[in-house]
């Protein structure tokens, strides 16, 4: 007590109430924070206590959670007509008692990754954000704040998964552009539009892509497995490098794939032959097309991040997981087989209450919602 008596802490009657010139609010998760108005200043700790709390359930019913023209969270109660700062779920607050990290592991959901935080000051980039892991990452990254982009080949499912997310919060900040990974010029010319927005980027997930594809060559005379999910997202990320490195600390995320481990890219010398890249009709099998194409993800994510990162900007490659049931396998019937075999013993791609026609499939995921679901574009 002499400490809260020197802090000037010991005038209150309970442990909980709190000093002159504090109050308490709440994010729109319902994290508690404290505001101390004397010194200007926020923190996660109770000044007295030092725990910190979080809103227990939804908001009331009538209640609803608004922006006003300063930034700040307000609550309307509809039903009595008034508008308040304070969080009425703050009278039913309860302590966080986690005190280690989360382990995040099979059963873990892409909302509760990024659970507590505010990413409203956030522009991200998801390439195949229509569906799949994909759409899931677009949907946590909105329903947190974050302006986010769908850059997709077909807009009309890119423009449905931005309803369904607006469904779900009608002040979610998502749009969707046109990019074609299996075109270059599509990808320069989505990079332009982005450019014209004047937008900052601090997330960029290089997530969509195909497999098991029959042997085709792009419009840029490129195999099409390689350029939609390597040579396309390589071309994306140099773009708009420049415009990551203004809004450092940014990063990009790369989903790649266990299986890059099952391929390499030498000749029967030991030396690289970048001839396997992009292999002609007679020499092409779609999965081996797909792990290059992998290990070329993985490759260059780590290069990427020892250019990149001096200047503020990380970037990290990931696996998504081996046990989704996604849509990747829809172009080959042996895949499409073995994955409806495999479909009870795996993961959903998404909570029961909140499905997505998988039939709509065009996309795959990252970092903060790699332990996700659904999958992928392109």
């Amino acid at each position: 007590m002499a400490a809260l008596k020197f802090a000037g802490m010991d005038d209150t009657d309970s442990e909980d109430e709190l000093p002159p010139g504090w109050e308490e609010r709440s994010t729109k998760d319902g994290w508690v924070y404290y505001a101390n108005h004397d010194e200007m200043k926020t923190q996660w700790e109770h000044p007295k206590t030092g725990k910190k709390k979080r809103c227990a359930g939804d908001l009331p019913y009538g209640w609803e959670q608004e922006t006003d023209e300063k930034g700040q969270i307000v609550y309307v109660d509809h039903i009595n007509k008034r508008t308040t700062y304070f969080d009425p779920r703050q009278a039913f607050t309860v302590e966080d008692v986690v005190l280690k990290p989360k382990r995040y592991d099979g059963n873990t959901a892409a909302l509760e990754i990024l659970q507590g935080r505010d990413l409203s000051d956030r522009v991200v980039v998801i390439t195949g954000g229509n569906s799949g892991i994909g759409f899931e990452t677009a949907r946590s990254f909105a329903l947190h704040g974050a302006h986010v982009i769908l850059a997709c080949r077909n807009l009309t499912r890119a423009n449905k998964a931005v309803t369904l997310i607006q469904q779900e919060w009608h002040k979610a900040k998502v749009e969707a552009i046109m990019c074609d990974l299996a075109s270059l010029q599509s990808v320069r010319e989505f990079a332009d539009a982005f450019k014209a927005k004047k937008l900052p980027l601090h997330i960029l997930v290089c997530n969509a892509a195909v497999c098991t594809q029959p042997w085709s060559l792009t419009a840029d005379g490129l195999e099409s497995t390689f350029q939609t999910c390597h040579l396309g997202h390589f071309l994306l990320v140099r773009c708009l490098q420049d415009v990551l490195r203004r809004s450092a600390p940014a990063r990009v995320v790369v989903v790649s794939s266990e299986s890059h481990r099952f391929t390499d890219l030498l000749d029967s010398s030991g030396k690289v032959d970048l001839a396997l890249l992009s292999p002609p009709k007679s020499e092409y099998w779609s999965m081996v097309a797909y792990n290059r194409a992998k290990l070329c993800n993985i490759l260059f994510s780590s290069e990427l991040h020892r250019r990149l990162s001096p200047h503020g900007v990380t970037c990290n490659a990931v696996h998504p997981g081996n046990m989704m049931y996604t849509s990747i396998h829809r172009s080959w019937w042996l895949m499409t087989l073995l994955f409806t075999l495999a479909r009870p013993f795996t993961k959903s791609m998404t909570p029961s209450s909140f499905l997505h026609d998988a039939s709509n499939a065009d996309a795959d995921g990252t970092r903060c919602c790699s332990a996700v679901q659904r999958q992928k574009e392109e």
